[in-house]
């Protein structure tokens, strides 16, 4: 099951935006060669090629999984889910990433509805988009072992984005 504010939309609308914006998103890439690891994706051309491969699969589908109830229209730090319904939430490229677009209390807040639906939450990257460590991180920490949820930062295995080598794990003592 995945949760996106995009899913209000149909995906010829979601195409189209695709559209408009991927140009200018693939040319802040080329403008920051220095801030990724280019190994198995080669380079920025090849980025572009795996990411709309990846659109046109998920478009060829999305229908299908609207109906499925797979793609859920809701976001952070409202989800439609009841206490503890999920084994697992996973939370990528938003919390921690856009530390510059979203302050510390949605962090907190959004981390706080993570860990009330699902046993255990895991957010990665840890970095800004800047390539810096977030700066909400240390806090976010310490406000869940107030709530008793204990977190704590895991190796991972990918890395693409330079210092993105960690992960935050948390679930209730």
């Amino acid at each position: 099951m995945s949760v996106d504010p995009v899913y209000q939309f149909t995906g010829e609308q979601i195409l189209k935006r695709i559209d408009e914006v991927y140009p200018q998103i693939m040319a802040q890439l080329e403008r920051n060669t220095e801030k990724y690891i280019w190994g198995s994706i080669k380079d920025v051309e090849d980025l572009r090629k795996v990411r709309m491969n990846a659109m046109q699969q998920f478009l060829s589908y999305y229908d299908q999984g609207l109906e499925a109830g797979r793609y859920v229209y809701a976001s952070l730090p409202s989800l439609p889910f009841e206490d503890h319904q999920f084994d697992l939430a996973l939370c990528s490229h938003f919390l921690f990433l856009y530390s510059d677009h979203f302050d510390l209390e949605q962090h907190i807040q959004g981390m706080r509805e993570l860990c009330r639906v699902a046993a255990e939450v895991r957010v990665y990257p840890l970095i800004s988009l800047d390539g810096t460590p977030s700066k909400h991180l240390p806090v976010v920490m310490e406000a869940l072992a107030a709530d008793g949820i204990e977190s704590l930062t895991q190796p991972v295995d990918y890395q693409f984005q330079k210092g993105a080598t960690q992960m935050l794990v948390a679930h209730a003592v």
